[in-house]
């Protein structure tokens, strides 16, 4: 049964969220607006109010083009499963009623497909991601590989994107505000203390910083020094086998090499794929 659930949420939104031209008229009902509850698992709390009410002035005109895609809860009441965006436009444009096409879905389906729409129409905050990526850990038991699957991306992605959730308030407020971007919270993300992370953001507000620049900062704040160039680079044939250690064990791989020697260093960014490490390694040929 498992198994099955997984190929049906494999397809994501074309399984419970068909394209325009696949929904048959005959599927689409009005619904009062005030019938229908919002996705309690919806990871979007943050939407633009211009955008919001250039959606309204054109939902005023044409009306709602595309059906929100809800699910029956009975006795006359629904749960939105997609289209919040639009069923806040509709609020804001005064419409009494709203087409819909229902669909079937547990709980597990609302977070995955909420989160799978936000992602592919790019809607979410990179604070929203991690939130709605949390919530399907925590809830619902998901590795951190499982979710990369769910909304194609990285499974690095994933573990990246989770681990702003560690940042300082101000941070992530100024994240969220849209005051600097993913890059230069990761990069401050390197500062063990909050205070040390307000202080750097600061700088890198007041002085409009770049990425690379906010990057060199926080190196100099953690006291480590710029690493020398080495004389000659890797050779291709010692970078090629980085490459295959790195797709062969699903992380990153740093080789370093010397006619006396060298050694090889392998990353992971959870408890989980530390264990998935030491199983492959550790595995009986």
């Amino acid at each position: 049964m498992r198994d099955m659930k997984k190929s049906r949420l494999g397809r994501g939104l074309d399984s419970l969220i068909p394209s325009e031209s696949a929904i048959k008229p005959s599927d689409v009902q009005q619904v009062a607006v005030s019938a229908i509850r919002p996705n309690p698992h919806q990871p979007r709390t943050h939407f633009a109010k211009e955008q919001l009410a250039e959606l309204a002035d054109s939902i005023r005109t044409y009306g709602v083009i595309q059906p929100l895609i809800v699910k029956d809860e009975g006795g006359g009441k629904f749960t939105l499963i997609a289209g919040e965006r639009r069923l806040q436009a509709a609020k804001l444009a005064g419409l009494a009623t709203v087409p819909v096409v229902p669909r079937e879905a547990d709980d597990q389906d609302l977070v995955e497909l909420a989160l799978v729409e936000n992602v592919q129409r790019e809607d979410l905050n990179p604070l929203e991601s991690a939130e709605a990526y949390l919530q399907l850990h925590n809830e619902f038991n998901m590795s951190h590989e499982e979710i990369a699957r769910r909304v194609g991306k990285s499974r690095v992605a994933i573990t990246n994107t989770l681990g702003l959730l560690e940042l300082s308030e101000a941070v992530k407020k100024a994240l969220l505000n849209e005051d600097i971007s993913e890059g230069h919270a990761r990069a401050i993300k390197s500062l063990d203390t909050a205070q040390a992370q307000n202080a750097a953001l600061r700088t890198v507000v007041g002085q409009s910083l770049s990425v690379r620049q906010t990057e060199e900062l926080v190196r100099k704040l953690r006291g480590v020094k710029p690493k020398k160039a080495s004389k000659a680079g890797q050779s291709a044939e010692i970078r090629n086998l980085q490459d295959e250690l790195r797709d062969a064990l699903g992380t990153k791989v740093n080789l370093q090499h010397s006619r006396k020697g060298g050694r090889i260093t392998v990353f992971y960014y959870s408890d989980e794929e530390l264990d998935s490490l030491v199983t492959r390694l550790m595995r009986k040929r």
